[in-house]
């Protein structure tokens, strides 16, 4: 007989994860089915260069999943269940090319300072933006956290006009269109100050001249600022590891290896799924997939035609290369030893830079100077290294998922096999420019390839880690495609959740608790 649950998962990321948990406290049986060998997606840790050496394989901060709706009503049984994290008071900054640096802390008075070393202006501007953050937030968070249907957007624009006005409603309004570089340059001076800030816009495929992307720069400068950051204990995994446990201890099913082949259906009504071996699993409630927009339309074949050509025609964001180091020592820092203390260290010296990046990575050239993302996270959590030592987590971003030619002229390979090496050792000439002696406290390192990202969990197309480009065309109601923002598909008892459905990427399990709390009913 076919094994039968209320709700079978496909993907075990955290997302899929979370609406699982949510389901199994509400008496749903559940059953998660997930490809690879290891739970969590593109939220995994491994010990990917030395022995003792643990390192994030994808995804390193966690603040959006601490601080999220999911995690308040779920901590304390995760906590139970082994989750823990370590915070960071020092969460970013970024080092320049003339030898200065700029930083978002917790401590005291030190994002003070270190604005002030570049623009006493912009030092105080930002401390009247940090001042007013109590105020914007509930809007901008409430949005963010909202259901994508009229009737709720409706809601919020009510509860935004009586609490703002209909001129700060217009305001908050163009804000939310903005591009990062039209805001900031708007409200900071130096270029410096705009670059820190404008590198979080490149997390979420919003470069500089792309609209709709003022609002992360600000979020997260802001939040850094007010909660600084938070990381795994051990590593990002820990909450994979949690969540796994408590939808054991509720009854659940969590396997792994066990690819899913198609979506059973009776006419127009989702009825289970067939896994690769053919045993086939039964679907009482739900069918939830975690997948791709591409990847659902291989599971369902033809729904309906214009649902289908939506998620045909999803775009992809350009896609990122991982480099893991193995240290004896964290790099020495051009800038100054007060880097080290930092959790994430940006190399994106200006917004022209990361312009020039996203629009040679976009058109399939490896970018001449990617921007580096270099985390440091044994700066605060020793454990994952042995004692004494580090790991270093650098993102390369902007790197094609297919490789048209090299912005630089210097790379002839256009297949990721070839060109891995030679392109992994421009970011790393990048990073020796601004820590000197980095090359030479290398122990170990494991380069993966944007398609080695997507061979692991297909939902990351061409190294895309954010399942999807957050454009706003692509992005609220349109996240995946217009009537869908809340999972819901064509086909009854189907729904899609994950990055690619609103409210999108990040650590903060959004789309699958709204998506739980909707089948639910709570």
């Amino acid at each position: 007989m076919a094994d039968t649950f209320d709700a079978v998962l496909i993907g075990a990321g955290h997302n899929t994860l979370a609406a699982a948990l949510h389901l199994a406290a509400k008496g749903w049986r559940v059953g998660v089915f997930e490809q690879a060998a290891t739970a969590g997606g593109a939220v995994k840790t491994g010990e990917y260069t030395l022995p003792g050496f643990r390192h994030d394989w994808a995804a390193m901060n966690l603040s959006l999943f601490a601080g999220s709706p999911f995690f308040k009503a779920y901590g304390p049984e995760l906590s139970r269940h082994g989750c823990d994290f370590v915070p960071v008071d020092r969460p970013f900054s970024s080092s320049f090319p003339d030898g200065s640096w700029a930083g978002v802390s917790t401590v005291g008075t030190e994002t003070q300072e270190a604005f002030r070393a570049l623009s006493p202006a912009d030092a105080q501007t930002f401390q009247e933006l940090t001042s007013r953050f109590g105020d914007e937030a509930p809007h901008l968070f409430g949005l963010l956290g909202s259901e994508m249907k009229i009737r709720a957007l409706a809601y919020f624009m009510f509860k935004t006009l009586r609490a703002k006005g209909l001129a700060g409603t217009l305001d908050m309004g163009r804000f939310l269109i903005s591009t990062p570089r039209a805001w900031l340059g708007e409200t900071f001076q130096h270029p410096h100050i705009r670059a820190l800030l404008g590198a979080w816009g490149m997390h979420l495929d919003f470069a500089p001249d792309v609209a709709g992307g003022a609002m992360f720069p600000y979020l997260e400068g802001m939040a850094g600022q007010a909660f600084g950051m938070v990381i795994g204990k051990g590593g990002a995994d820990t909450i994979i590891r949690a969540l796994t446990a408590a939808i054991a201890a509720r009854g659940g099913s969590v396997q792994t290896g066990t690819p899913v082949a198609r979506i059973l259906r009776d006419g127009t009504r989702a009825t289970g799924i067939e896994l690769a071996d053919g045993r086939k699993i039964t679907a009482n409630k739900a069918v939830i997939a975690g997948t791709s927009p591409k990847g659902l339309r291989k599971l369902t074949g033809d729904t309906a035609p214009a649902f289908d050509r939506a998620m045909d025609s999803y775009r992809h964001a350009p896609g990122t290369l991982m480099i893991h180091l193995a240290m004896d020592a964290l790099p020495d820092w051009r800038a100054g030893n007060q880097l080290k203390r930092f959790a994430y260290v940006h190399i994106a010296p200006s917004l022209d830079q990361m312009a020039r990046t996203y629009q040679q990575a976009t058109a399939g050239l490896l970018p001449d100077e990617p921007i580096l993302v270099v985390g440091q996270p044994t700066a605060f959590d020793p454990s994952r290294a042995p004692e004494g030592k580090h790991v270093l987590w650098v993102q390369v971003r902007m790197a094609p998922g297919t490789i048209a030619g090299d912005a630089k002229g210097e790379i002839s390979a256009q297949d990721w096999t070839q060109a891995a090496e030679p392109f992994a050792e421009r970011a790393l000439d990048i990073l020796e420019t601004h820590a000197p002696g980095t090359r030479a406290k290398i122990l170990d390192r494991r380069i993966v390839t944007p398609l080695e990202l997507e061979a692991d969990n297909p939902n990351l197309v061409g190294g895309d880690q954010v399942c999807g480009s957050h454009h706003l065309s692509q992005h609220f109601l349109f996240r995946p495609a217009r009537g869908h923002a809340d999972g819901s598909t064509p086909l009854a008892n189907l729904h899609l959740t994950g990055a690619a459905v609103w409210p999108g990427g990040g650590t903060g399990a959004g789309p699958g608790f709204l998506l739980a709390r909707k089948l639910a009913g709570n």
